[in-house]
């Protein structure tokens, strides 16, 4: 299979930590979107990774479809490493959560963070290019503030963000939260709990691939890879 990607979109690593948890490995390729490159929006005319396509050509948009199409798929044959669990209670709270991460935590913290800091230096001004709007930058460091109290808050109850065992959630979550964190806008002294959390999934081998990601002139920031930071 293939999956059509950027390395810091907070979506496609959600995608590659649930592939790479599931034992599934991707040609990975890389797309800049703002570039609307033709074939790819052949695969899909929204022109949004990630898009992974199978071997025979089949071709699957999105963060949370491709979850679900992964789940129905080859889930069933997982058992107790299933990221969607069997219980529907247990289904609903991991999706309410890897939503508040996949589209909230996204909107409010690593899609302006990411735009403003990383994109905007790639894309020609005519597609949004230019200097960062520091006002932006501002609102969503305030914003991660209060996601990772919530994160810690979910952890006092929880083994992982929505139960016992490792789920979408938590690689919606991490993924996230990796971005900006290699952006060093992650006040990680501010809680704890969601600190010793981060630094378990970051240590699974399904991270490694990640945290090897680096950009041309924005470095990473010094606890992005250091998995006892």
């Amino acid at each position: 299979m293939h999956l059509h990607h950027h390395p810091f979109c907070p979506h496609s690593r959600f995608v590659r930590l649930l592939l790479s948890e599931y034992g599934l490995e991707p040609t990975l390729v890389e797309e800049r979107v703002w570039e609307r490159r033709p074939d790819f929006l052949m695969l899909d005319p929204a022109g949004a990774t990630p898009v992974l396509v199978e071997p025979n050509g089949f071709a699957v948009p999105g963060a949370t479809i491709i979850g679900e199409y992964i789940d129905e798929t080859r889930g069933a044959s997982y058992g107790d490493r299933r990221m969607l669990p069997v219980d529907i209670g247990a289904r609903v709270e991991v999706r309410r959560l890897a939503a508040w991460f996949n589209d909230k935590f996204f909107l409010e913290v690593s899609e302006p963070l990411v735009r403003e800091k990383i994109f905007k230096r790639f894309m020609p001004r005519e597609f949004g290019g230019g200097p960062p709007d520091m006002q932006a930058i501002r609102a969503a460091r305030a914003n991660v503030r209060y996601h990772l109290q919530y994160i810690g808050w979910l952890l006092k109850a929880r083994n992982w963000l929505a139960g016992d065992r490792l789920s979408y959630a938590d690689l919606a979550a991490a993924a996230h939260i990796s971005c900006v964190d290699y952006l060093g806008d992650v006040p990680w002294d501010e809680d704890e709990t969601a600190r010793t959390w981060y630094a378990r999934i970051k240590s699974r081998p399904s991270f490694r691939p990640l945290l090897a990601v680096t950009m041309a002139g924005i470095p990473p920031s010094a606890t992005y890879a250091d998995l006892d930071f």
